[in-house]
């Protein structure tokens, strides 16, 4: 049998962080086995870091040290053959600072901040940027209006989880906006909380508003108390605040998770409006069946812009809506053009 000569070529690893180097070689056929040797000097000792099979071409040796030069050689067996490679080297692993692979994501976020920061400025320049009219959000009014009328109280629960969490900070932008409608029409609003630092963040939001439609007497920091950390004892509380007060208008804004479903449920026996909202998947159907309004997902976070219509809020809003537009667009291209090109039309009618 004749055997191939071995060739050779090891380089720094691209686009990595200098913790590996990459062997590459091109042999005859013949061989079984390739034995992967290294050594820090070409005519020193090199040992064996890698034994690989006769279909394999490449090896990323990873246990390198940054900076340090190395050499390698290949040695081919087969049953009665045994060829070295030429050595190969120096090479030195070196970090590098840009991941090239990335590009088309850095391309993609800087176009993404240009088209938010061009919406933010058309909006603070008094362009009045459409946002579609959510429903759920349109019946905030009229449910505290309802609330009012009937001379009952409203609750509002923020979800379980703390300040740090986005959806506990996306309801409390909706706080201080149905505190402003409380204050204004008179209503009582109970704000049960499960953290005590979610407890004084909606203190001083409630504050903040009522101060704000000139209502500062209205303000009465014990309607909003804090509760207790544990889940289901809070879950108990508040469905004891709804039996005993019975809010005509009841918000579920935030995260949630197993006791969506039971201050639903106690909410909707009350004869309670309910507004529920939150970004967790498995816990919408629950909202959607047991109250009449429900905000899906994102919609939660959209919501502080579109009551408010605060112009970075709207413009940050817009933009992220046309960039995701965008990016799926690419991606659709990609995928199109993966499909229809030239080699998938030769292979589909057999052109020679």
């Amino acid at each position: 049998m004749i055997v191939g000569q071995i060739e050779l070529r090891v380089c720094d690893t691209p686009n990595d962080d200098g913790s590996s180097i990459t062997v590459e070689w091109n042999a005859g056929p013949g061989y079984r086995i390739f034995e992967i040797l290294r050594s820090t000097e070409p005519d020193g000792d090199f040992e064996k870091v890698y034994e690989a099979g006769a279909g394999e071409t490449i090896f990323i040796d990873s246990d390198v040290k940054l900076g340090k030069n190395y050499f390698y050689k290949i040695v081919g067996r087969n049953d009665s053959f045994v060829t070295n490679s030429q050595v190969a080297g120096p090479v030195r692993p070196e970090v590098q600072y840009f991941n090239l692979a990335r590009l088309p994501v850095l391309v993609c976020i800087i176009v993404l901040f240009a088209i938010i920061i061009l919406y933010i400025t058309r909006a603070k320049s008094g362009e009045k940027l459409f946002v579609r009219k959510i429903p759920a959000l349109k019946a905030i009014e009229e449910a505290i209006g309802r609330a009012t009328e009937m001379g009952k109280p409203v609750l509002y629960v923020p979800g379980i989880m703390d300040i740090d969490d986005p959806q506990t900070i996306a309801s409390m932008s909706i706080l201080s906006r149905v505190a402003e409608k409380t204050a204004e029409y008179g209503t009582s609003l109970y704000v049960p909380t499960s953290k005590s630092m979610a407890m004084t963040m909606a203190q001083q939001i409630v504050k903040e508003s009522a101060t704000r439609v000139g209502r500062p007497d209205w303000y009465n920091p014990d309607n909003i108390r804090y509760i207790t950390d544990d889940q289901f004892a809070y879950v108990s509380a508040v469905d004891g605040i709804m039996l005993r007060e019975r809010p005509a208008t009841n918000f579920y804004l935030g995260t949630f998770y197993a006791e969506s479903l039971i201050l639903a449920e106690t909410g909707h026996s009350t004869g309670a409006i309910q507004i529920a909202g939150t970004a967790m998947p498995d816990q919408l159907p629950f909202f959607v069946a047991a109250c009449d309004f429900t905000l899906l997902g994102e919609e939660l976070y959209a919501a502080s812009a579109y009551l408010s219509q605060e112009p970075v809020q709207l413009g940050s809003l817009k933009g992220q809506d046309l960039g995701k537009l965008l990016f799926i667009s690419v991606i659709v291209i990609g995928v199109l053009s993966q499909i229809f090109n030239w080699h998938f039309f030769i292979n589909l009618f057999n052109i020679e």
